[in-house]
């Protein structure tokens, strides 16, 4: 009478090889798809749900290809039908990388990239430009790696995440109004940049311009420091020579008698001894 255990011992033998049968018949089948067409992608569902449902979710360029276009074969009778990545992925600089999958993680997701430690080198076979920008153009950013601020691909970071802002009421789009990322110590503005943007750094001349009663307090900053930053225009450069060659000769320069354009023909009163003294230098 046979025991239990050679019963059970039956059982395994019998599953095994039926399993066996199976995946034989599977990469037969699979075998036959490139001859005869037999298999679909469809038919790979049936057993691998997972990695076609990531394929449709996120997969990119991995979407107009079928399953077999990447696994030739079929285990047991395959020993390895996982491909490369540079069975398809050639001539790009980025594609001579080692590691795909470093970045990778999921080949049926591949643009879902997680990054690990703190990496440049990778990033530059892309992004050559900011490279560019960082050398030249050096600041405290061009000592940073790429993942320190990128962490995420394609994330834009917070510059406010880092850096304090010039001024209490100022958001993080403010921010790019004066400075690219890659090159921050180098300032750039529109023509239509609001002046309170520049307030936020030159407080005293903005307070002093709006309190002015002359025309210039219609004016925003970029109307006259329109070719860079810390770039002072000529009063000549709008308003001519307007006086006669005496006056200007007595006074050639315009604050002699205009004071300062943010403050313009605003003067402190001072004592009459100062005054008698300041002319009596003058001339």
């Amino acid at each position: 009478m046979k025991t239990k255990k050679s019963i059970f011992s039956a059982g395994l033998l019998v599953l095994f090889i039926a399993c066996f049968v199976l995946l034989i018949t599977v990469d037969k089948s699979w075998t036959q798809t490139a001859k005869g067409n037999i298999l679909t992608s469809d038919d790979c569902i049936k057993c691998h749900a997972v990695p076609p449902a990531d394929v449709a979710k996120a997969g990119g360029g991995h979407k107009v290809i079928s399953c077999q276009d990447c696994h030739a074969g079929h285990r047991p009778l395959s020993k390895d039908n996982i491909p490369q990545c540079n069975q398809c992925h050639m001539g790009k600089s980025h594609y001579e990388l080692k590691g795909c999958l470093t970045c990778h993680k999921n080949p049926h997701t591949p643009l879902a990239i997680m990054f690990t430690g703190q990496l440049t080198e990778p990033c530059l076979t892309c992004h050559k430009g900011q490279i560019e920008q960082l050398k030249t153009h050096k600041s405290k950013h061009t000592a940073l790696t790429c993942t320190n601020c990128h962490d995420v691909h394609r994330k834009l970071p917070e510059c406010l995440k880092c850096h304090k802002p010039h001024s209490a009421d100022m958001a993080n789009a403010d921010c790019k109004g004066c400075h690219k990322a890659h090159m921050p110590a180098v300032v750039t503005y529109a023509s239509d940049i609001a002046s309170k943007n520049c307030a936020a750094c030159h407080k005293t001349a903005y307070d002093l311009l709006t309190a002015n009663k002359t025309k210039h307090k219609n004016f925003a900053c970029a109307f006259c420091h329109q070719e860079k930053h810390k770039m002072v225009p000529k009063c000549q450069d709008c308003h001519s020579t307007p006086h006669p060659e005496g006056i200007t000769a007595r006074f050639p320069k315009c604050n002699d008698c205009h004071n300062t354009a943010h403050d313009l023909n605003q003067w402190t009163v001072i004592d009459k001894k100062d005054a008698s003294k300041d002319l009596k230098k003058k001339k």
